[in-house]
């Protein structure tokens, strides 16, 4: 683990959470550490897809306004 990454990383807007290298259920109750290796699997393809897709939003927002090339003009009509 990098000194960039967090101890500790909630899952969006899930009840998952990253600690120190191992996913835990968090609730109201208390917190249970995952074991099922199935399940880690498919949270760290997750953590990854949404730290893909962030990263490619902050590349969108970091360049320069410029028109999109997929979108067609439609010379202000509909």
């Amino acid at each position: 683990m990098s000194a960039s990454t967090p101890r500790s990383a909630w899952l969006a807007q899930s009840p998952a959470v990253l600690r120190d290298g191992r996913w835990w259920l968090v609730g109201e109750a208390g917190s249970v550490p995952l074991s099922d290796p199935a399940f880690t699997t498919v949270l760290d393809g997750f953590a990854e897809a949404l730290s893909a897709a962030d990263r490619a939003v902050a590349d969108l927002h970091a360049r320069p306004d410029e028109p999109s090339a997929s979108v067609p003009s439609t010379g202000g009509r509909r």
